[in-house]
């Protein structure tokens, strides 16, 4: 019988061992996170994250799930969105990263209205029809089968419910691309080792965007799994975007 193989950044694996690469690659940056976010991305990406929650169309008292969550900024951004009356479950399956998070929503005084829960993207321990909306933001690349994790948030999602991922894509301009890649590739490792000593977490961080369906794939996919009115916004020439879908 023939093994089935995934990709772990630009290594193939097997499928089973894909879960445990990606935990140690996560415990192992889960500290220093979004320290390495900002020095990545020169802080865009806390423009990108606020923009995808402040279009989310997130409303008070809604019990939001932010899966891949672990380190809570989507879910700090997500309080004032939901309100007192709101709920957000933190997501992840990294409990280092989750740890994190949990400390962080408790010092932002945020007890009572947040739960973080180590789970799989792909098979989500939630009842049919049950969540509001869910948000992913820079996670979905890492899950094995990335078309199941979609599936698990239709079934989830409470009819009009919505879901959200903010992803890594393909840039559509073929001079950003070039210079893109240079620092993807060139500099982002090297960036990776200086601060945390650890360059190989960070080459495959940048191997994994490469490997990420773009927009119109993932669009498709989002279909695929039932959702309807499926669209996408492309953030910084197309470097993120954030795909989007209802259960009607």
């Amino acid at each position: 019988m023939t093994e089935e193989t995934t990709h772990f950044g630009f290594k193939k694996v097997a499928t089973e061992e894909k879960e445990a690469l990606v935990g140690e690659v996560f415990t192992a940056v889960a500290a220093k996170y979004d320290l390495m976010n900002d020095m990545m991305s020169g802080g865009v990406h806390r423009l990108w994250k606020r923009h995808f929650v402040a279009t989310s169309g997130i409303h008070q008292g809604d019990l939001v799930l932010d899966l891949a969550g672990g380190t809570g900024d989507i879910a700090k951004l997500l309080m004032p969105q939901i309100g007192k009356q709101g709920k957000v479950i933190i997501g992840d399956i990294n409990q280092a990263m989750l740890d994190v998070g949990n400390d962080r929503m408790i010092d932002a005084g945020f007890m009572g209205r947040f739960e973080c829960i180590q789970m799989n993207a792909e098979k989500l321990p939630f009842e049919d029809n049950s969540i509001d909306a869910i948000t992913m933001a820079f996670g979905l690349r890492n899950v094995t089968n990335k078309q199941q994790a979609l599936n698990e948030m239709y079934r989830v999602l409470k009819p009009s419910g919505k879901a959200m991922v903010l992803e890594f894509s393909k840039v559509n301009s073929s001079v950003l691309k070039k210079l893109y890649h240079f620092y993807s590739f060139k500099i982002l490792p090297e960036i990776g080792h200086f601060v945390a000593n650890d360059r190989d977490s960070y080459q495959y961080l940048v191997e994994s965007i490469e490997q990420h369906p773009d927009q119109e794939t993932l669009k498709s996919m989002f279909e695929r799994a039932g959702l309807e009115m499926c669209g996408y916004e492309n953030l910084s020439g197309g470097i993120v975007a954030i795909h989007q879908g209802y259960k009607l």
